[in-house]
């Protein structure tokens, strides 16, 4: 049996469930929370996945669509009789006519979560203050949070709006720095900055990326002597690669250390070949995604080493 969901699973494309809590701690109303506790033989979402599941909206994914409707059916009970279950899909389950197509076996907990439960009010307190943060469950899984990701973009050129807008839309918290430009910014979902360098990338953590596009070589060298000494774990710089090692040596005498320059990302984006403003947009979030979760490392020796990339 299936629940009916949106034609469009768009619930589907957050994949941080942190924010619904919040919409459910503002409502005031319960919500059920179910989260893939187990999993064996594949499947396209990870141990730790969760869905949110308001009286009035849904939130997350847990097989792409194929046991999402019948976990709504569970989550309905959940919400009206509060009895925590643990779901099994796939090898195994007593629902025998719902099919992974992937041969995976999923077990999920499914549990009602209050509005004012102390510990989603610490996970959010947490999130707001950017700092790490863990969660158990019912059951007793334990669930770590990082601070949600952002991405600055330096820049105004139409690489710049590319790779801001694409990163907004792939969930980063999204800014565009443009020291002393127009008042306002058409970009959806993205916020805007107009301060120089040093002040728009003052606060930056170990979960902000610095994509800088600025193609104004002391704005972009302003940016860098403020990023690369910082936290924040990306710093890709756009320019051409014969341009590099001028760069570096104007770094290297305002006492940037060399420990720091290995660290920059130069020419900016993975090595796909293109250069039009959405190919190189998709070069450097790409290589953004595959650092957060390589843990740093993606392939690359030194940074100011690279290939030539779609930034060069």
């Amino acid at each position: 049996m299936t629940q009916d969901l949106p034609d469009w699973p768009l619930f589907g494309l957050a994949d941080d469930q942190r924010p619904a809590l919040r919409k459910m701690r503002e409502a005031g109303e319960p919500a059920v929370l179910a989260t893939i506790a187990g999993l064996s033989g594949g499947g396209p979402r990870p141990v730790g996945a969760q869905m949110v599941f308001g009286r009035d909206f849904v939130s997350g994914f847990l097989s792409g669509g194929c046991v999402e409707g019948d976990v709504a059916l569970h989550a309905a009970a959940c919400l009206e009789d509060g009895a925590p279950r643990r779901l099994v899909y796939g090898e195994g389950s007593p629902w025998p006519d719902i099919r992974l197509l992937c041969g995976a076996r999923i077990e999920i907990e499914v549990e009602r979560i209050a509005p004012d439960d102390p510990a989603i009010g610490a996970l959010l307190a947490a999130m707001d203050e950017r700092r790490p943060a863990s969660w158990t469950t019912a059951a007793g899984l334990t669930l770590n949070y990082d601070p949600a990701w952002r991405m600055v973009v330096l820049g105004a050129d139409p690489t710049a709006l590319a790779t801001a807008t694409l990163a907004a839309q792939s969930g980063f918290e999204t800014t565009l720095v443009r020291p002393r430009g127009p008042l306002a910014c058409p970009l959806a979902g993205v916020a805007y900055r107009r301060d120089e360098p040093a002040t728009a990338l003052a606060a930056l953590d170990a979960w902000t990326a610095v994509a800088i596009c600025g193609h104004d070589i002391d704005l972009d060298h302003a940016a860098l002597l403020a990023a690369l000494p910082s936290p924040a774990p990306y710093v890709g710089l756009l320019g051409a690669r014969r341009r590099l090692a001028e760069r570096l040596d104007r770094l290297r005498a305002a006492d940037v250390s060399d420990r720091d320059l290995a660290r920059l990302r130069a020419p900016i984006g993975l090595d796909l070949g293109g250069k039009a403003p959405w190919e190189i947009a998709v070069a450097v979030v790409g290589e953004v995604v595959a650092l957060k979760h390589k843990g740093g490392q993606v392939g690359r020796e030194a940074a100011y080493l690279s290939p030539v990339s779609a930034g060069g």
